[in-house]
Order: structure tokens, then sequence, then C-alpha cells
């Protein structure tokens, strides 16, 4: 077990938590993370380029002269890919982008992240994310009170409303609750901000 503190909205130390190393502390596999990582980026690929190659597009049935005697290069079809209206040579046809992985290496993905986070010491740990109000300069306030810089994803295990509010306006803030965190979100962070909760959360449901 790894000692955290945890902090209240002023910056405070209000005590230490205990955080389990099999989930904060693990050596990690990049290569994982940067699968899990393509999945997310992949699903949200529409794949619906599309263009139409030379038995698709119209006109062509016959030949455009004869084979022989005009001193021009023989011709099967004015659809080939070298005439105007013709078809598309190796173009783009409708795919779709996305994979599987396993549970496990779901699993491992998101330790080897939040492990990441711990290691470059940028997570935090605060006791509530329930914010005054939902004024953005009540959100400004609080990053500046917690020092926080760059991209913040804050991951909340109770209804977030406020905070949400107050921050929507604010480009570099994200707001999710514990459900729905995943490996993009805390690799495109600078900082991770949890609730104590939150925590707890993560540690069931990835032990």
């Amino acid at each position: 077990m790894t000692k955290v503190n945890v902090i209240d909205l002023k910056g405070s130390k209000v005590k230490d938590i205990d955080i389990n190393d099999e989930i904060f502390k693990i050596e990690g596999d990049d290569i994982v993370l940067k699968k899990a990582i393509r999945l997310q980026m992949n699903s949200l690929r529409q794949g619906t380029a599309s263009t139409k190659d030379r038995s698709e597009v119209s006109g062509g049935g016959r030949k455009p002269y004869r084979q022989k005697g005009t001193g021009n290069a023989r011709q099967g079809t004015i659809r080939a890919p070298h005439y105007r209206g013709g078809g598309v040579v190796f173009g783009p046809t409708p795919r779709d982008y996305s994979f599987k992985i396993n549970k496990k290496e779901r699993r491992l993905a998101l330790k080897t992240a939040l492990s990441e986070k711990l290691a470059e010491s940028k997570l935090i740990v605060v006791d509530t994310l329930e914010l005054p109000s939902v004024k953005t300069k009540d959100a400004i306030k609080l990053l500046e009170t917690l020092k926080l810089e760059g991209k913040v994803l804050f991951v909340s295990s109770h209804d977030a409303e406020k905070l949400y509010l107050a921050t929507r306006n604010l480009g570099t803030i994200a707001v999710i609750m514990v459900d729905e965190l995943n490996v993009y979100d805390i690799v495109n962070a600078d900082i991770l901000v949890c609730d104590e909760d939150t925590v707890k959360y993560i540690e069931e449901a990835l032990k």
C-alpha cells in the first residue's frame, strides 16, 4: 500500500489514504496502453469515405474507337482511370476501423495510465468536488488555489453538475463520472483530480 495525501478545495491536507499498489503502482505495459488508445480513437472514425472504381461508374459500354488505324493508343473504355469521369484506382471504400481487446488488456491499460500519473505526481486526491456555485470564476479560483495548470481531468464519484457547469467554458478542463473513466482521457490530461470515493471505486472495479 502507498499513502497519498487527501486535500480539500483550499489546498490544505485533510488526511492520508492507502491506495492499492497493484492498481496505482504497477510497472505497466506501454504496448497495451497504446493499443487501448488506438481502440478508442478508431471507434470515433466513421469509415464512410467511398469512391467508385471503373466497374461502378456509368458509361463506357463500348470501345471509344477502333483498335487499329487511328494512330492513338488502344482503348477499351472511356471509363478507365486515366479518363475524366473514369473510375478511381485504389480509392477508399467504406470500412469498419473498430477492433476488440480482451478484458485483461483493458484493465492493464487503465492500471498503466493511472500508475504513470501517480509516478509523475500528476494524480491529486481531494475530499470532495462539490463547488459552492456554478460560476466560472469559482472554477478559475479553484484551479489557482490547487495550482492546476494545463489540461485537467476531474473524475467524480457523485453528481458533479456544479463543477461541470462552472468549467464547461474552460477549454482545458474536462469533468467525467468515474464510470466513464477511460485510458485516452487519462493520458490526454496533464493532471488527474479525483475525489476520495473515486479512488475506492477504481480499486473495487480493477481489483
